[in-house]
């Protein structure tokens, strides 16, 4: 018979941190990740029909030109898990900073066709990363009373950049006379859109020199007593400091260096908790959530709305993905992520199955009939606040907190992997539904809003409230 020793409680699972503006200065810093992936996401959708012109491409071609960048994303994220693991958190921050930094002015600057794509790659890459990296160190950093609403602030970022990206975009259309084309400075508007994101990413890169490295890196490389200085900045004076070192220390010894392999399961390819984490990432994208960011000012334009209104609807749907956000912060360690979630599926599926019916009315001049246009806006300004109150946030929470320490690392790359596949999917695909059937188009996203309820009824466990050594 044996024991296996445990280490006196620290008491940090209910502590309330003595520095909360410190940990929400740490918590935003790496939050900045978050802010370059919104706004990389979002900027292209100022600069598709322009590309479109420019280089006289059609509806399939621009789609991969677009979604292409999703490759990157997909490489990025499979990839950091183990980057981080090896060199630690903030250095990959500071590598994606700069490769955001050179995919912006690349993208500006592109000599054809096929280097634009090459660019969005690189820049892809850096998103995945920051995908990866922002949630598992804001986990790692934030106390456990707090990690949901500091986790939150990944999402939260993500829309700020989102917004950022679609008012810079405005003011650019506007200084351009309305012309996506028109030049400014010897730069077509579209080339600013895409080379503004230097002034984002040189900050992130900053940032990172002002914030402290994982505890938990650091206690995997044997720099306890750096460990313990973190420790004390981010926990409460309660918190006894040794024995929270040592409950990492645990925690970490009963387990190895995360890999691909340890993923794995017997009858399923993944182990079941893997398989959760890639359902939550790929029921994310599946509702269309990113059509409504790359594609809105093109798809308002579909129906008869000038280029203007069409950026001006595309900035307000983003303010209402921050009010969302927002009312997440507030509410996911209040009720829970789980039932957040369902509230959102049912929210998102019904303004889905609204907008399917808007798109099925007949264009008159061009335009939707009245009570269709207006019927449209509402139900995407609701589908994006649903969205964002619930999956948009809850998602990146649960993928920080879900998995054990022995795959954390592993699993959330694959996971949020399956989410750049996903969102690839979407984003590649929408042009060429639409052409087909715009309103069978939401009728899908509809249905996956659907299957999203049962999916986390019966499979999703709820996190609020545990500490990361207590999972699995």
């Amino acid at each position: 018979m044996t024991s296996t020793a445990q280490p006196p409680s620290s008491g940090a699972r209910t502590a309330h941190p003595d520095h909360l503006g410190h940990v929400i200065f740490i918590t935003a810093s790496a939050a900045m990740g978050g802010f370059l992936f919104g706004y990389d996401s979002s900027v292209i959708n100022g600069a598709v029909e322009a590309i479109r012109d420019r280089y006289d491409i059609g509806s399939a071609t621009l789609a991969q030109v677009i979604a292409i960048a999703l490759i990157g994303c997909a490489i990025g994220a499979a990839t950091a898990g183990r980057i981080a693991d090896r060199i630690g958190r903030i250095a990959c921050m500071r590598i994606a900073a700069v490769l955001f930094t050179i995919s912006a002015v690349g993208s500006a600057l592109p000599f054809a066709l096929w280097d634009l794509a090459m660019w969005r790659i690189i820049g892809g890459f850096a998103i995945g990363m920051a995908s990866v990296i922002g949630p598992a160190y804001i986990a790692e950093v934030a106390p456990a009373a707090y990690r949901g609403r500091l986790g939150s602030f990944q999402q939260a970022a993500i829309v700020i950049g989102i917004a950022v990206s679609q008012l810079v975009n405005w003011a650019i259309l506007n200084m351009a006379g309305g012309d996506q084309r028109g030049e400014i400075g010897g730069l077509e508007a579209w080339q600013w859109m895409l080379g503004v994101m230097v002034v984002p990413a040189l900050l992130y890169g900053l940032l990172s020199f002002a914030i402290p490295e994982s505890p938990r890196f650091l206690i995997s490389v044997g720099r306890k007593d750096k460990a313990r200085k973190v420790l004390s900045e981010v926990e409460s004076k309660g918190v006894d400091l040794d024995a929270r070192v040592a409950e990492i220390e645990t925690a970490m010894h009963r387990e190895h260096k995360s890999s691909f392999k340890d993923l794995l399961g017997s009858r399923f390819g993944f182990l079941p908790i893997v398989w959760v984490g890639i359902g939550l990432s790929v029921f994310q994208q599946l509702v269309g959530i990113n059509v409504a960011f790359y594609y809105s000012a093109t798809l308002w334009q579909s129906v008869g709305i000038d280029p203007a209104g069409s950026f001006f609807y595309s900035f307000t749907t983003s303010i209402i993905n921050i009010i969302g956000t927002v009312i997440a912060m507030v509410l996911v360690d209040r009720v829970g992520r789980k039932p957040l979630a369902l509230v959102g599926s049912v929210g998102m599926a019904l303004a889905l199955a609204l907008e399917a019916w808007a798109f099925s009315a007949d264009l008159v001049d061009g335009k939707l009939p009245q009570a269709q246009g207006v019927t449209a806006l509402i139900a995407a300004h609701v589908f994006v606040l649903f969205f964002a109150l619930s999956w948009g946030v809850v998602v990146w929470v649960f993928l920080g907190e879900m998995f054990p320490n022995k795959i954390r690392a592993a699993a959330l790359g694959v996971a949020a992997s399956a989410q750049w596949i996903a969102n690839w999917a979407i984003t590649a695909s929408f042009p060429s539904l639409s052409d087909w059937n715009l309103s069978g188009t939401y009728v899908i996203y509809a249905v996956f809003a659907v299957l999203s309820i049962p999916f986390v009824l019966k499979f999703v466990k709820e996190t609020k409230g545990k500490a990361l050594e207590e999972m699995g």
